[in-house]
Parts: structure tokens; sequence; C-alpha cells
């Protein structure tokens, strides 16, 4: 049972909108607030930026082009959509408000069909929320994203006659105390008609307090000019969020972290609270799957029926198969786990680490590009570094495969049914034979004979006469 993937949106057939949808986003802004170096946009959240949650929402709406409207380190901006499709930047220098920014896309657009804003900084609109706003666009009005909030600061009001229909947006700097009170607010995302929305913008002035050109100031156009206004509302108040400081980057990131909780364990996953889980991208669960707290999974993880995931482990882009148990604060990367193998608890697996069916890797091992056969055993204290290693292996404590000359990495084979002694060091390129035995302290720099003893230790002494050196006395 899959985990549905909340950062990519693919759209049903039967509502895509027509090839005539343009897409603007704007990415522009400065985010003073953020108190970062980082563009806002490029602020990460459930391991993907801010602009690429939306630009994977647009992805599959079937949009002719998408226009991503830069300025505040527009080349970090622009750096970041390099090899998406049908994704071109502009920019907006200096920066003169909403309405400015959409005037320099303005060239780009063709003249016919509806453009759709969005906010490169609102992450987590819907699919089917930004469909239904160009839907009631429909290429012949003015569609507003709306929603209502007890608490509208910041936000435009959207502002009603007795008919109740809209007649304009009031900025919240500009609003009077009335206008304030009114818990309709605009989300900064509309859809309208391309060629009427170019011809609006460029008509734009700046008579506000602010002196900057209002993308919002469309609205008082098209109810003068007769043009129908409509708002259509989101369905939630979290896929219109913005972020503007860290705070709110925080409350988002967990708002989107316990929709995926919430998704899993309606699915039939078990997480011992949902409020500690974090996942960073894609994660697929078969059944009676456990999760205990304080686990982060990154990129393309799957787990096996009857998993137990253990506190505070780190995951990313593994294979986890059937009833295998990861103790606590384990960390992979690039790693399958075969069945009913046992990891941790304080293991390290690297990219390229293969365990067989019933593996057992204890604390403080780490594995690195290496295949463990069925039953092979490192309990604890180890490293195991470009090997291959077959079944039922024994690998002792504080035993390690030397396998960088400072140059090259060499790689170390160890049969069936070997017994690796404890504090041991293999210098690869190395071979054990099946059935080999290694006795503890030896380092080994030449080919193990099958099913024998091989002992490489210094001669040990007793030196007499000796005296332990002592501090002089002061």
């Amino acid at each position: 049972m899959p985990l549905p993937n909340f950062m990519d949106a693919t759209p049903n057939a039967a509502v895509r909108p027509a090839a005539d949808l343009s897409i603007v986003i704007m990415a522009a802004g400065k985010g003073t607030r953020m108190k970062s170096a980082l563009p806002k946009v490029l602020h990460p959240l459930a391991g993907r930026s801010l602009l690429h949650h939306v630009l994977a929402t647009t992805a599959g709406l079937g949009a002719r082009s998408t226009i991503v409207i830069t300025g505040h380190e527009a080349a970090r901006v622009e750096a970041a959509t390099q090899g998406m499709d049908h994704v071109r930047c502009v920019r907006q220098q200096p920066q003169l408000g909403t309405g400015h920014a959409v005037q320099q896309a303005v060239p780009l657009l063709p003249d016919g069909g509806t453009t759709l804003i969005l906010n490169g900084d609102v992450p987590l609109i819907e699919a089917a929320t930004a469909r239904a706003l160009a839907a009631a666009c429909g290429g012949t009005r003015v569609a507003l994203l709306t929603i209502e909030l007890a608490d509208g600061s910041g936000y435009g009001r959207i502002v009603r006659n007795d008919k109740q229909e809209v007649r304009a947006i009031v900025e919240h700097k500009d609003a009077s105390q009335a206008q304030r009170a009114i818990r309709e607010v605009y989300t900064g995302m509309l859809a309208a008609p391309t060629a009427w929305l170019k011809r609006a913008v460029m008509a734009l002035g700046n008579q506000n307090a602010q002196k900057e050109f209002y993308l919002t100031d469309i609205v008082a156009m098209a109810v003068d000019e007769g043009l129908p206004v409509v708002a259509t509302q989101a369905t939630s108040e979290t896929e219109v969020l913005g972020v503007n400081s860290p705070m709110q980057l925080a409350d988002l990131e967990r708002r989107f972290q316990r929709r995926q909780a919430d998704a899993l364990m309606e699915a039939g996953v078990r997480l011992a609270d949902p409020a500690r889980f974090d996942l960073r991208g894609t994660l697929a669960c078969g059944r009676d799957v456990f999760i205990d707290v304080g686990c982060v999974f990154e990129g393309m993880v799957t787990l096996g029926d009857e998993v137990t995931i253990s506190a505070h482990c780190v995951i990313r882009n593994s294979r986890i198969d059937a009833g295998a148990l990861i103790q606590p604060f384990t960390h992979m990367s690039d790693a399958v786990i075969g069945p009913r193998a046992e990891v941790g608890p304080f293991a390290r697996l690297r990219p390229g680490a293969q365990l067989g069916p019933e593996v057992h890797i204890g604390n403080f091992v780490e594995v690195k590009n290496s295949t463990l056969a069925q039953g092979t055993k490192a309990n604890h204290l180890a490293y195991l570094g470009d090997a291959t290693v077959g079944e039922r292996v024994n690998f002792g404590a504080g035993s390690i495969i030397a396998n960088y000359d400072g140059a090259y990495k060499h790689r170390t084979v160890i049969g069936n049914d070997v017994h690796v002694g404890s504090n041991c060091i293999l210098v690869a390129p190395v071979t054990l034979g099946d059935g080999a035995t290694i006795g503890a302290g030896s380092t080994i720099n030449k080919p193990a004979p099958a099913g024998k003893l091989t002992v490489a230790r210094a001669k040990q002494v007793a030196i007499e006469g000796w005296v332990r050196p002592k501090k002089a006395k002061p």
C-alpha cells in the first residue's frame, strides 16, 4: 500500500485543462523576514524547495508553458529550474509589486486562453484546486482563489456588494477597520483571460501606500469594464498558506508531515506518534509496518510486510524487505535489507550495502558497497567496505577491512562459513576461502586457505629488566 506522493500531482485525464492554459509563478521576493542568504522560494519543505513543490503541482496541469518570475538572487532561483520542460524564467528588477512582476511575463504570454497565477512561496496548493481555479475562469472571467480566515492579517480582503458579487480586493495595508473585519481573503492566486490580463496589468498605476503596482487592482478594472469576477474557495487553509518567516515554514512543515502521517495510518501503517514523523520523499509500505518516533525517510523508501523501524532512524533511498527489524539510531542510504534481517542499534549502512536474508548488523558497525549473504553476522564495532561476503560468516568485534590504499579501493572476498576473530585487519585485495578461521588480532594480506586456521600476529615477548618511565619530581 503505497503512500500517495503529495509532492507529485498526476491529473485526472478527464479534467485535464486544455493546452490554452499558461501558468505564471511569482518567485521574485527577497523574503526579508526569513533572515537568510538563501532565496525564500528555495528554502526546503519536506526535502524539496518551496518552488519545486509548486512546479511539481503545475507539471500535472497540462499547461502550454510555465513562467517563473525571478528577482532577488535570480540566478540561483533560475538554476533550480534548469532541465524542466516548458519552464521559462523572466526577471523582475527592481521589484515594484505583484502587478509589476506580471508585467515582466507579458511578452511570453500568448494572446488567447487562460493564465493561472500562483505563488512560489505557497508550496502546498493542490492540483485539484488549481484546476478548479482555471476552470472557473474559463477564459471569460477573472477567478480569484479565496478562503475564510479568523485572522486575515496581511491578506487582501474580498469586498462584495449587496448581491454578494466581488467588487474589489483591498490590500491589508490600505484597508479600513471595517474592511479588515472581512473574513474572506484573497490568497494571492487567480486566473484570468490572457489577452485581457496582458492589457490590464500594463494599465496598472501605483497610487497606494506602498507606491507599488498591485495585481489585485485588476479586479476593480474588471468590474468597471463589466468583466465577470468570481471567487472559488480553497478546500483547506494549509494549501494556501505562504511562507514569510522561519516560524511559518516550520508550521507548514508540521502540517504537511501530519497530512502524510495520516495517509500512512489510513493505509494501515502504525505510527507510534504521527507528530514525530518526517517523510521527505516517497514511502511505500506493506502490511503491518510499525514506525517508532523520530524517524526520517528521504528519497524513495520501500518497507515490506511486518517491517519494524525503531526510534530515531534515518533511511534514505533504501528497500527493506519483509520481517526486517531496524533498531534505534540506524542510518542507511542506498541500501537493500533482506527478509528478516536485523540492523542496529547505532549502525550505518552506506551506498551499495546489500544485506541478504537473516543478516545481523549490530551496534557501531558500518557497511559500504558490500554484499552480505544469508545468515552472516557482524554484531559490533566493525567495518566492511568493498566486500563480497558469503553465507553464515561471523565477523568479529573490532575487525575491519582495509579497502583503500590511498589512491584506489580494493575488493575483499570472504567465502561461506568463515569466522573472523576479534580485532582483525583484512588488507584488500584479499580472499578468505570457505570455512576459513582467522585468529583474533591478525593482519591478513595474503589469501587464507579454506577450512584452515590462519594467524598473523607479531611474536609476543616479555622484556626483562624494563622499568616504566616516571615523571621527575618537581
